[in-house]
């Protein structure tokens, strides 16, 4: 079995085929041993907030020396998010090889299981044979019924915010919803629980008496924000001062859910020093929950998909961007309340692009257009694909933050870098040939002199530049006066679709068009350098950060070649109306040395 086969059959059951409850996984936990009672477990459950709070609890056990087994759902951009061992994804490899220990056995029941009952039960054997101290056991949906209920008595039970959600399944009040969480309370262990609506309070500790186990009701004005902004924010508790990456108010309060959890574990007996807890909370990450992808241009995710969840980005957006207008990047599934959501977020936009996540549940893309139009006067278009829809939203010169569903918000961060690198791309083509011919020249002129001045160029005996195409800085200056000072000259030609070679054309009859009408060096009539030949290697390039990463025109003739040149130094060539703030490194980038511009010979801060 490959790890897609894996996957595939998994997903194969979506649904169980008959009664709810967990004489399903409980059989099949049994028929392969049972591994989830040789393991030990902080269990939470909630309607918002619990994923948060079970990455927060993960990282510091895992600072602490524990290992860590984590499981969570659903995942944003791969399978194998939902099963993790030390902050690790499963091994493709390890889900095969389990999934086809489980498979017959599933297959033989008359009950099916079903897809994340399968899920709980390879989670529950890689965990054991990982040796994982603690799992972090994230709830699916209630409590009671679910899947990963099979567990005995948890040291932890955590219940995170309550709201209204599932109500097919829960229950039609908070109460009711309240009472089906309250299902992973079990004699002996601890509880921790969210302080939310009295009406859910009430319902846990009831549960609690009825169960003989204390209640720690999280009381959220121990915690005092001290700062914020978009890297993340500071706050003290207790008296003590912890730095969080997740942002929003909500968080805050998250947090203090996880450290009175801490607290209870301190009292069964595990050792988590207090500068564990520090660095779990200060090198947590927990994706598409108001995370932001590119701080320049600004560009949110967040997987909300609820009401309580737009309230929260809501908060969020008026304390982090205050007086900001945004452009909302919206998909939503059906059966969600979605007129609620638009309440919350119409204050704060100036226009929304709709998209269809993917699920057979979603609400299509014009549909979500047509209710937002006839709600308010704003801007609404509705894009086909995250693709289309990314560098549209960028286009819009203001602040974008993607909301509205997980199922989106996994193609979003799939599909974001490489469209922001093409959107920034095309931005700094358009500010490069904005130029007249007049002030191209000019600039020109200024860029050669900072080459010619520069201590690289002047130790040079060997020089790759290129031929500028109409739009890009123009080299003629620096070929006479490197000719003029008995340096040698080479350019570069595309001889595959993948390779490029170094030639010193001998001769004006070496010239040639190429198809994309760019003049090369003809091949016959020219001397091949190898890269190692080269002292310093001049790039044009479509844009360019502080960092020295540079943005080519796409194809990668230049990033496949300069690793080769070993000796040489490597340079940019640009306008500084191509600087970028920051562009996102890719694996196959190579960084610059230095950067030549109009106004300075720009030395990376690495």
């Amino acid at each position: 079995m490959t790890p897609q086969e894996a996957v595939a059959y998994i997903e194969n059951y979506t649904w169980s085929r008959s009664r709810p409850g967990l004489s399903r996984t409980r059989a099949l936990l049994h028929a392969l041993g049972d591994p989830q009672k040789e393991l030990k477990f902080v269990h939470v459950a909630g309607s918002n907030g619990k994923g948060s709070t079970c990455a927060m609890l993960e990282s510091i056990l895992r600072a602490a020396g524990c290992r860590t087994g984590l499981y969570i759902s659903p995942y944003i951009q791969d399978f194998r998010e939902r099963i993790q061992v030390n902050g690790q994804n499963i091994p493709g490899d390890r889900l095969a090889d389990i999934t086809a220990r489980v498979q017959p056995i599933a297959d033989g029941m008359e009950d099916h299981p079903s897809q994340f009952e399968l899920v709980t039960a390879i989670a529950m054997v890689y965990f054991l044979e990982e040796h994982c101290d603690v799992v972090v056991l994230e709830v699916g949906m209630g409590g009671t019924l679910d899947s990963t209920n099979v567990i005995d008595v948890p040291e932890v039970a955590v219940i995170t915010n309550i709201g209204l959600e599932h109500t097919e399944y829960l229950g039609n009040t908070l109460a009711e919803i309240a009472a089906t969480k309250a299902g992973i309370i079990k004699p002996g262990c601890a509880v921790v629980c969210y302080d939310g609506a009295p009406e859910v309070t009430g319902v846990i500790a009831r549960v609690c008496r009825e169960k003989g186990v204390p209640m720690h009701l999280s009381r959220f004005g121990e915690i005092v924000p001290l700062s914020h902004d978009l890297s993340g924010q500071l706050f003290s508790w207790q008296g003590k001062e912890y730095l969080l990456p997740l942002l929003g108010e909500h968080q805050l309060r998250n947090a203090a859910v996880v450290l009175d959890t801490v607290q209870a574990l301190h009292h069964r007996g595990w050792a988590i020093p207090e500068d564990a807890v520090h660095r779990g909370l200060a090198s947590v990450t927990w994706p598409a929950r108001f995370e932001v992808l590119s701080h320049a241009p600004l560009f949110i995710l967040d997987g909300g998909h609820n009401p309580q969840c737009a309230q929260a980005m809501a908060g969020v957006l008026r304390d982090y961007l205050p007086d900001q207008k945004v452009t909302f990047l919206m998909g939503v599934l059906a059966d969600k309340d979605y007129h609620a959501i638009l309440d919350a977020l119409l204050p704060f936009a100036a226009g929304f692009l709709c998209l269809t996540p993917d699920s057979p549940r979603a609400l299509k893309a014009e549909a979500l257009a047509g209710t937002i139009r006839r709600r308010c006067n704003l801007s609404v278009s509705v894009c086909d694909s995250a693709p289309q829809a990314i560098p549209a939203a960028l286009d819009t010169g203001l602040p974008v933050v993607a909301f509205g569903s997980l199922y989106m918000a996994g193609a979003i961060r799939t599909d974001f870098p490489p469209s922001l690198r093409q959107w920034l791309r095309r931005q700094g083509i358009r500010a490069r040939d904005g130029f007249t011919p007049e002030e191209r020249a000019r600039l020109s002129s200024q860029v050669v002199r900072h080459i010619l001045a520069s201590p690289e160029f002047q130790a040079a005996k060997t020089i790759l530049l290129y031929r500028s195409t109409l739009g890009e800085v123009q080299l003629g200056a620096l070929v006479q006066a490197s000719e003029a000072q008995g340096k040698r000259l080479a350019y570069p030609r595309c001889i595959s679709p993948t390779e490029m070679v170094a030639l010193v054309p001998e001769g004006p009859q070496a010239w040639a068009s190429s198809r994309l009408g760019i003049q090369e060096p003809v091949l016959a009539q020219s001397q091949l350098l190898q890269p190692e030949d080269l002292d310093l290697v001049l790039c044009p390039c479509a844009a360019f950060d502080q960092m020295g990463s540079r943005l080519g025109m796409g194809a990668g003739y230049y990033d496949r070649y300069l690793p080769r040149c070993v000796h040489a130094k490597i340079a940019a060539v640009a306008f500084e109306a191509q600087r970028s703030a920051h562009i996102p490194a890719q694996p196959w980038d190579y960084p610059m040395d230095m950067v030549y511009t109009e106004t300075a010979i720009h030395r990376p801060r690495r």
